[in-house]
């Protein structure tokens, strides 16, 4: 499953907002240097889908606060 997100890093809090089933604005409160927020966004979001972290691959975005994020053999709970 592919999902669209928009990263905030040097937040003061953690927080994941769902847009809409396969977008959300993620808060992190790591810095954007040497990939430092995009782990902070692969570990916010395995807790929140409950999946382990490797199962998290940025395609798209890597050095760019809009990500294209595939969630691996993930399926959508109804």
């Amino acid at each position: 499953m592919l999902i669209k997100v928009r990263v905030f890093p040097c937040a003061k809090e953690e927080k994941i907002i769902a847009k809409n089933l396969d977008s959300f604005d993620v808060k992190i409160k790591e810095k954007p240097q040497m990939g430092q927020a995009n782990r902070g966004v692969i570990r916010v979001l395995a807790s929140y889908f409950k999946i382990p972290e490797a199962k998290i691959r940025i395609v798209k975005g890597f050095r760019e606060p809009s990500k294209i994020i595939e969630l691996i053999n993930f399926e959508k709970k109804d």
